[in-house]
């Protein structure tokens, strides 16, 4: 066969270059990577933080990012609380300023990812790999009917998201870049700190420790209330994202308003929830049963104890052992096996009886006899659990119409 010409190579290569050009939004690309590396360069170089600007950039990462987490996500995507208007606004504002889209685009595709969770239809499946979960979703384009569809009409209804989401742009742009940039001109006479710290660099930072709830909490971590699926709790996420690292948890029982549901676990969400509901901002917070919870850790513990069960040998299973008369059993002995019947169950002890704690004696005295009595103590001493088992792994046959105390 003719080896294909350079110049068509070269045409599939830059044709496939080209494909995968025109699948990238490279609007994306710009602002949640070009432009926070660009300010990283300039802040490195030419714009040293100040200390003020770095409280006030502390201050409102942590004010937008949990406009994500208890308002775009618990709130809007989950409804696991109700909020007033004034909380709603405050979430709508600030969310925006987080640059993570719309709340009616966010929380679609959100719902779309617990319903289509590690499927085609899930906006952001785990099992598209580490990379595609945490960023490539966000930077390539995906045509509407790739994600799976899911009822949005309670957010169509909600004047708030509608009017967020009209107007989506213009906040982003102001509470993102303007309002920061201008608060810390005005107020610490440091422009260009506010530009590029407590703006860009700031997005740079919710963006990326939101992508990981996509990422590394369906990649690290454990599984306490169910593994049919891809989400993990993972502490470091949950420490990084207001308390969203609860994953698991949370896709079992999404409708919660907590993550961290025990009073150890870092989920400052949960308790700015709590707050608001206590001064009047927030109420209807939904939680979970707690026996309900219970259940799932329990049915999970029985799940991993199962697998561990599977790993350890548990002798042959007596169904399984062939089918003896006591006469063969006794005809067996007469020709030199060291065997023992225990609960109509035939053991060879061969190997065993110079290891036997209590003394060969007892063991040789029963040898084709039935020791079911000896075994279990005959009113002075009845042998351990361990003995039990270590006597399974040694059955050998059963003897027919007999009843088995143990499997």
């Amino acid at each position: 066969m003719a080896a294909a010409h350079p110049m068509t190579t070269l045409s599939k290569v830059l044709g496939n270059m080209r494909a995968l050009a025109d699948r990238i939004n490279w609007i994306r690309v710009w602002f949640t990577g070009g432009l926070p590396i660009i300010a990283l360069i300039i802040g490195i170089l030419w714009v040293p933080l100040q200390s003020r600007t770095a409280i006030f950039t502390i201050i409102y990462v942590t004010a937008s990012g949990m406009s994500i987490t208890a308002g775009y996500h618990r709130l809007w995507a989950h409804r696991a609380y109700s909020a007033g208007t004034f909380l709603k606004i405050v979430f709508a504002l600030f969310g925006a300023g987080a640059g993570q889209s719309s709340i009616r685009t966010w929380c679609r595709d959100h719902r779309a990812h617990h319903r289509y969770t590690d499927t085609d239809k899930d906006p952001y499946s785990a099992q598209k790999g580490l990379f595609y979960s945490h960023y490539g979703w966000v930077v390539i384009k995906r045509k509407p009917e790739q994600t799976g569809r899911v009822d949005i009409q309670d957010l169509s209804n909600d004047p708030i998201v509608m009017w967020q989401r009209q107007h989506y742009l213009t906040l982003l742009f102001l509470m993102a870049y303007i309002f920061p940039t201008v608060f810390c001109g005005l107020m610490y006479d440091d422009f260009a700190g506010g530009f590029i710290w407590a703006s860009c660099i700031r997005l740079f930072v919710i963006q990326q420790g939101t992508f990981c709830v996509n990422s590394l909490a369906h990649w690290v971590g454990d599984q306490p209330f169910a593994n049919r699926l891809s989400p993990r709790n993972c502490w470091f996420v949950a420490l990084i994202t207001w308390g969203e690292g609860y994953h698991n948890f949370h896709h079992e029982f999404p409708v919660d308003y907590r993550n961290g549901i025990r009073w150890f676990q870092w989920d400052p969400t949960k308790w700015l929830i709590w707050f608001c509901e206590k001064v009047n901002l927030a109420s209807d917070l939904k939680r979970f049963p707690e026996n309900e919870i219970q259940k799932g850790q329990f049915q999970q513990i029985e799940r991993q104890l199962e697998l561990q069960r599977h790993e350890i040998s548990w002798g042959i299973p007596i169904s399984q052992l062939p089918e003896w008369s006591f006469e063969d059993y006794t005809e067996n002995v007469k020709n030199g096996r060291r065997l023992l019947v225990v609960d109509g169950v035939v053991y060879n002890v061969e190997e065993f009886v110079g290891r036997h704690p209590g003394g060969e004696r007892y063991l040789l005295e029963h040898i084709g006899k039935d020791a079911t009595k000896l075994f279990h103590g005959g009113g002075i001493h009845a042998h351990s659990n361990a003995a039990e088992n270590l006597l399974s792994t040694l059955r050998f046959a059963r003897i027919a119409g007999s009843s088995h105390r143990q499997d």
